[in-house]
């Protein structure tokens, strides 16, 4: 843990519950480390629904850890489901749920329970996608979200140690059926990691070559940040500029790295661009060869004289918003709109302010043809709206005089910082497996 600090004087963390055996011994472990600090933890389980036994298996964890003295509580995936690729939506609800409780309720840190079999089966999954060595250093033991701080302080334990913890504390736990169902690729490679524990030291080297693609990856990242500290401009208003001299004389590892984070921060995608599609963006930056727009990872990348422009690429239009007094909301999953004082007549909703609502701007109030927000960005601000059309743009300092709302603030909160807090590597020395 303290490897993955630092942590509040009397730290209040939440623990990723399912019910299996390494989640359930992290639970027990962080609410023994956290009364030891006068501290407690609050156990989340996720109930996705895909399974008839699964709204009983979380009542089950919720008796378990009440008899330890461990607050509980279910969050549920509401809504129709996917019919294809339900693994990674199931995955992707799940840390909406657990990141959105966690913001809601103040929480810092949300504890994961990946451990050293995960991080091996990560490993090799990145392999056969041909990742590069980012991908190869497999998961950090912490990420930075936008709502919280993401922390695994396990990825150096071996399953079998999480399994004995349980068993010496007189603790069951759930097996789900899903582990062992070969149509998921991660459980075909779980098996191919099992026939590598008795050949030699085949994990054990895994292990190692993770470590070293995560202190390659390590010591690319300070002079990474140095460079987008010299050509990126990140605005509150949602956008960035990217100057293009300081990237043609970095390190090409280095270029391609500061790029692919501006357009994680921009786009707020959940992974980096293909390698290859990023490769042919930066040749052409690089050559000088950047004369159209391009499309890449969420971002729209626009030349301009020496740099660039990176704006959100808006494909889908964000859902409406209902607004309301004294309230913050997070919308388009990149803004956070604060509402102070004020009152609704009627229904009123934030949504894109798009080419229409920037034409009755100008109509309504023309001196806002002046803003320094660009072009390509506008279309994608966060506005107000009622029946009775625009009401307020508060990133162009537009108010109708009939607004509801006196007090708007928007920030802008990307799900991926510019930076983070760098490549950690897992807890523990290389080769414990």
């Amino acid at each position: 843990m303290v490897a993955v600090g630092p942590f509040e004087g009397r730290p209040r963390l939440a623990v990723a519950v399912s019910g299996g055996a390494d989640s359930l011994a992290l639970a027990l472990l962080a609410d023994r480390w956290a009364r030891l600090r006068s501290g407690r933890i609050v156990a989340l389980t996720v109930d996705h629904g895909l399974r008839k036994d699964s709204a009983a298996e979380a009542r089950q964890v919720g008796r378990w850890l009440a008899k330890r003295g461990i607050d509980h509580s279910v969050l549920r995936w509401t809504g129709a489901k996917p019919t294809t690729g339900i693994q990674a939506a199931a995955r992707q609800a799940r840390y909406r749920l657990l990141t959105d409780w966690c913001a809601q309720e103040g929480v810092l840190h949300l504890l994961l329970a990946h451990h050293a079999g995960d991080q091996m089966e990560t490993f090799l999954l990145r392999v056969a996608g041909r990742s590069g060595v980012d991908g190869l250093a497999g998961m950090a033991a912490v990420v930075e979200d936008s709502s919280c701080r993401l922390v695994r302080p396990l990825l150096a334990v071996p399953r079998p140690r999480l399994e004995a913890t349980l068993r010496a504390a007189d603790q069951e736990w759930i097996e789900d059926p899903s582990n062992q169902n070969s149509d998921f690729a991660r459980v075909r490679v779980r098996t191919l990691l099992s026939k590598l524990e008795g050949v030699g030291k085949g994990l054990t080297s895994l292990s190692g070559t993770v470590r070293a693609a995560g202190r390659v990856r390590a010591a690319f990242e300070a002079p990474t940040w140095a460079l987008l500290a010299r050509a990126a401009e990140l605005s509150p208003d949602g956008y960035a500029r990217l100057r293009l001299a300081p990237l043609r004389v970095a390190p090409r590892p280095i270029a391609e790295r500061a790029v692919q984070r501006l357009l994680l921060c921009v786009g707020g995608n959940d992974y980096p661009p293909r390698r290859e599609r990023l490769g042919r963006l930066l040749d052409e930056l690089l050559a000088k060869r950047a004369a159209k727009a391009r499309t890449l990872a969420g971002c729209r990348i626009i030349p301009s004289g020496d740099s660039l422009l990176v704006c959100p690429e808006l494909r889908t239009e964000p859902a409406k918003v209902s607004a309301a007094a004294n309230r913050m909301v997070r919308w388009a999953d990149r803004f956070e709109v604060a509402f102070g004082s004020g009152h609704a007549k009627g229904r009123v909703w934030i949504a894109p302010l798009g080419d229409p609502g920037w034409a009755d701007a100008l109509k309504r109030q023309p001196e806002v043809r002046d803003t320094r927000v660009p072009y390509p960005v506008r279309a994608g601000l966060p506005a107000l709206f009622d029946r009775g059309g625009l009401q307020a743009v508060p990133q162009l300092g537009f108010r109708r005089k009939s607004s509801t709302f006196r007090d708007v603030v928007v920030h802008f909160r990307p799900r991926h910082s510019l930076s983070g807090p760098g490549f950690l590597l897992a807890p523990g020395r290389s080769g414990t497996i």
